[in-house]
């Protein structure tokens, strides 16, 4: 769906068009989703003060009064609502929104806990990355997170970008997304919802009740500032029904994150693989650090652009290197040698089907979920050969848009109980390398 313009102030598509067309469709209810049931914790994303209410109320209250824990991250302060009103400043509206949510918030459910940021108000579009850092660093460790977000599409440029921030930030943290419409109930037709991706939440009277008073908490938006122009109502009666109803609906978009891929765009070398001593020290005590002086068949994930692949084919009779960056592997073939083979892939759920002597991942695990990260131990040991060598190289500072760092990398290795034991481990300020192998291969004195 594009969405189309639209304002505020003129007639939109009626919340009777909305229900009359779905009576007439049976969507599944998002509980009965893959997963659900092993989740308890919402984590919700709003663009602006109100947008949680409208759009999640109904779950938030429900699943609190269930026991889990609820969490509501609102991006803007929501401070030029009224950018013409003459008898309010930008601060004094923020302030006003701030109490108005915090009423909303506890009208839902008292547990429910807020989160505000302070980005600006209609500027989200060019903060993608400072947006999706603050998700990631309240939702952590999403594996049993429902994380709900304005929809990608929703015809509002702050929506859209908080929708796409929560996007990379379920796939950074393994959260489960799903993404709810404010504003495209007023500008779409019903004809044109997504409906095969679409799931509803249903409710009690006693829940539609407690979301009716904290959608009239938001009084700054449904009602006047004053009788002056430019203090007009924002969120009119008409808009308001769409939110009313006995249902809220929830649309399921594969989450997306082209950070790393972005990186590789826009710079050849962006970890300072050729330059940073960093980067030259770190290859070569990893090299050093094999315990066998040849491989016959061995694996880099994540090979950016292909220069530890390189070093790596002087120690293996064939190599196989990856990455999920398109750009990065367009790199790689530039500039490996013709005994490296580099394939675009997107690790643990694509992964080749060979099987390997040397396994290397090297600054890769944080930029898995924590869930994914574990999939990928399995994943590994599957592929390894009995008397193969895992080698774990990271980086040992912070970690900043991603909820793991190096040592937690290395710690899920090593409890895992998927891979052969640690045999050897380097340790420095800047860098640990792990060699996990089943049986260490004593070298000549």
């Amino acid at each position: 769906m594009i969405p189309r313009p639209f304002t505020h102030d003129l007639p939109g598509t009626s919340s009777v068009s909305w229900h009359r067309r779905f009576r007439q469709t049976a969507l599944p209810l998002l509980s009965d989703m893959s997963g659900f049931e092993q989740l308890e914790r919402l984590v919700v994303v709003a663009a602006h003060p109100d947008d949680e209410t409208l759009g999640a109320g109904l779950i938030s209250a429900d699943l609190a009064g269930q026991g889990w824990e609820v969490e509501v991250v609102i991006l803007t302060r929501g401070e030029n609502s009224h950018p013409g009103s003459p008898t309010t400043t930008a601060e004094e509206r923020a302030a006003m929104r701030a109490r108005e949510s915090a009423i909303a918030a506890r009208l839902l459910s008292p547990s429910i806990r807020l989160h505000p940021a302070s980005f600006a108000d209609g500027g989200l579009a060019t903060e993608h990355d400072a947006l999706v850092t603050t998700i990631v660093d309240i939702v952590g460790d999403g594996r049993r997170t429902l994380l709900l977000a304005p929809w990608r599409h929703d015809g509002h440029s702050d929506h859209e970008a908080a929708g796409w921030a929560a996007a990379a930030a379920a796939v950074r943290t393994g959260a489960i997304l799903a993404e709810y419409p404010v504003w495209m109930w007023h500008w779409a037709e019903p004809e044109e919802f997504p409906y095969a991706s679409a799931r509803r939440w249903s409710t009690n009277a006693t829940v539609r009740e407690q979301k009716a008073a904290a959608i009239a908490a938001h009084r700054s938006q449904i009602a006047p500032l004053s009788s002056e122009p430019g203090d007009e109502v924002l969120l009119d009666g008409a808009f308001l029904e769409h939110f009313g109803g006995a249902d809220e609906y929830f649309i399921l978009d594969q989450p997306f994150d082209d950070a790393l891929d972005r990186l590789h765009a826009d710079d050849d070398d962006p970890w300072g693989l050729d330059d940073r001593w960093y980067e030259h020290r770190k290859a070569q005590l990893l090299l050093a650090c094999l315990p066998r002086e040849r491989y016959g068949r061995a694996l880099e994930v994540g090979c950016s652009r292909g220069s530890l692949s390189t070093l790596l084919s002087r120690r293996a009779g064939r190599v196989l290197a990856v990455d999920a960056s398109e750009h990065a592997v367009a790199l790689a073939r530039e500039r490996v040698p013709s005994s490296v083979d580099v394939a675009h892939l997107r690790v643990p759920d694509e992964w080749p089907e060979d099987r390997f002597d040397l396994i290397v991942v090297s600054e890769l695990g944080y930029f898995l979920s924590p869930v994914a990260l574990e999939r990928l131990w399995v994943t590994i040991a599957a592929s390894l050969e009995p008397d193969g060598t895992v080698v774990l190289c990271h980086w040992r500072g912070e970690v900043r848009g991603w909820p793991l760092d190096g040592p937690q990398v290395h710690a899920s290795a090593e409890k895992s109980g998927e891979l052969p034991p640690v045999q050897a481990r380097y340790r420095d300020d800047d860098v640990e390398i792990l060699v996990m192998t089943r049986e260490w291969i004593a070298t000549d004195a």
